[in-house]
């Protein structure tokens, strides 16, 4: 049991941000299993200061709706289909592009779906709430789909076809059941949609939008993690104590972190998954 666990916390630590956003998206569903599903009645009720709520007069006084709705799934079936398609939408994305768009993408895709719903339903005087990470999945096929329409996937039963096609099948769908049922959802993913392929064409003219998520991820990493600078200074002024000795160590750790950063690259290529379990049990004592 131990060594499943340690497993899934090296494919969590190594695996990448498409790894993270699984883990994330299923540690809520669990966690919302425990605080709002009702058994009684078989469904989820989730209250409106996790789930976004088209009433503006809500939605203003929860502003952090916009991200807490999309790590929620009101059942099994929602979860599942949603994360084998970030999966898969995440995998060719990140062929062209690398791990802080794709997080960048995903936070800022999920924002400006949330924002066309509550606008959408405010316009069409309807009240509903809204779960589930389906618009920021559509943002990251499409966005995939502007950059590389004519990519060739292999689906299973029906062999290879165009990236377009597969996507072009999925906005039809969307568009057909848009007054039919789920019309919330639907207004999400086409909002989801058309930020990818907004993010496509101005990183095309040179305006990279996920650098505005980096950029806020790094300032709160500095703001916390300026106490820690303190030590470095320190062995700095230590330096001229000895000659040989430091030298020595900084070999050894060169060594080393080459070797974390050969492996790194292969599960960058490969996946966590085709490391040896000499490779893995390495990257694990060098974690501790």
């Amino acid at each position: 049991m131990s060594s499943i666990i340690d497993d899934l916390k090296m494919q969590y630590k190594f695996g990448g941000i498409t790894q993270r956003l699984i883990y994330w998206n299923v540690t809520c569903f669990l966690i919302s299993l425990v605080f709002f599903y009702q058994f009684s009645v078989g469904v989820f009720y989730f209250p409106n200061w996790i789930a976004l709520s088209s009433d503006p007069s809500v939605f203003i006084l929860k502003p952090w709706t916009l991200l807490t709705y999309a790590f929620l799934h009101d059942g099994f079936g929602h979860i599942f289909f949603n994360m084998i398609v970030l999966n898969f939408s995440s995998t060719l994305f990140l062929t062209f592009f690398t791990q802080k768009q794709l997080l960048g993408l995903y936070v800022l895709s999920l924002i400006f779906a949330g924002l066309a719903f509550v606008s959408g339903y405010y316009f069409l005087n309807f009240a509903a709430s809204i779960v589930g990470a389906s618009a920021a999945i559509m943002a990251i096929l499409v966005a995939t789909t502007t950059y590389q329409p004519l990519m060739n996937v292999r689906l299973l039963l029906i062999g290879n076809v165009k990236l377009w096609h597969i996507t072009l099948v999925i906005l039809v769908i969307d568009l057909m059941q848009i007054r039919v049922e789920n019309t919330g959802g639907h207004i999400a993913h086409l909002a989801g949609a058309f930020f990818g392929y907004l993010f496509v064409v101005l990183l095309r003219n040179g305006n990279d939008l996920s650098t505005i998520v980096s950029n806020i991820i790094d300032f709160f990493v500095n703001l916390f993690g300026k106490s820690k600078s303190t030590p470095f200074k320190k062995v700095h002024k230590n330096y001229k104590k000895s000659i040989e000795k430091p030298i020595s160590k900084i070999i050894t750790k060169d060594k080393t972190q080459q070797q974390i950063d050969e492996i790194l690259d292969k599960i960058s290529r490969s996946g966590y998954e085709c490391l040896t379990k000499e490779e893995k049990d390495f990257l694990f004592k060098a974690r501790k």
